[in-house]
């Protein structure tokens, strides 16, 4: 079993310690802890956590509930600070919220009484206040269009389907152009076939834009699919991240293709055996 107290990196479900390098990384995460105060004691969700990550990669981060993947996210974000431990992007300290860290949620958060256009102009006016309005509004309008929802910029959130809602979400956040794009299980309330095709576009958004992309998700085969790396983590409290799993299929991916290739079933085996054996819930004492 691979030592708790180190990252790792596996590829077809051999574990093997990640090699080191003299370049900074793009965003780094160095020996991170975050303690909660509670009347019972303190509380340390995460224990020392490291992850580098290079630019214009995506990673998927896995684990069981309440293992701190939204706690180190929202470290990125900034909506959340550690206790000890530093998040490094570009080298510089990350201590507030900016527009260069975008985070879509999973219940869409956006204004109920104001259309699909509306909600995203709110974000590109708020970030770039000097640009033309002409220029604001054809953002919103290339971003719309490029989520597919061009015919539906005037409608509100509650005359838009939960897919839609969530093309609205990610078009906002992409239209300011961030650095790092958050997603927190963004299509975890979805259907299948909702899910499947959100997937999809994102992909393709992704490999046109290439931004960083930081994605917590439950579903093994949606960050197979998806994701460059999948970070894989134990169970809280003191979580740390276990391994980290290469994925090597090439892009741009065919999901049909991908399900075909026995490394799939390796590499999801691997992910499985290490959540459900290995940091089985009842493993936590």
């Amino acid at each position: 079993m691979q030592n708790r107290n180190s990252t790792a990196t596996t590829t077809l479900g051999k574990p093997f310690v990640a090699a080191s390098t003299s370049r900074r990384p793009f965003l780094e995460i160095k020996d991170v802890t975050k303690v909660y105060p509670t009347k019972q004691g303190p509380f340390t969700v995460l224990d020392g956590v490291n992850l580098n990550v290079e630019q214009g990669e995506f990673l998927c981060v896995i684990g069981h509930s309440g293992c701190g993947k939204s706690t180190l996210l929202n470290m990125v974000s900034g909506f959340n600070f550690p206790t000890s431990g530093q998040v490094l992007l570009e080298g510089e300290p990350i201590t507030k919220p900016g527009p260069d860290r975008m985070v879509v949620f999973q219940n869409y958060a956006l204004l109920p009484w104001r259309t699909a256009f509306e909600n995203i102009y709110l974000a590109v006016n708020a970030v770039y206040p000097n640009k033309p309005q002409a220029e604001k509004r054809a953002i919103v309008r290339d971003h719309l269009a490029m989520v597919g929802l061009a015919d539906a910029m005037e409608k509100k959130p509650m005359q838009m389907s939960g897919g839609m809602r969530q093309r609205v979400s990610i078009a906002r956040a992409l239209a300011i152009r961030p650095k790092v794009l958050i997603l927190d299980e963004p299509f975890g309330a979805l259907d299948a076939i909702t899910k499947e095709e959100l997937q999809e576009e994102l992909l393709k958004i992704w490999g046109d834009n290439r931004c960083t992309v930081l994605m917590i998700t439950h579903d093994i085969d949606e960050a197979l699919f998806l994701a460059d790396k999948l970070v894989m983590m134990t169970n809280g409290p003191h979580a740390k991240i276990g391994e980290v799993m290469e994925i090597p299929f090439s892009r741009p991916r065919d999901r049909a293709r991908i399900m075909e290739d026995p490394q799939y079933y390796q590499l999801r085996n691997y992910a499985l055996d290490f959540l459900f054996n290995r940091f089985a819930h009842d493993d936590v004492g």
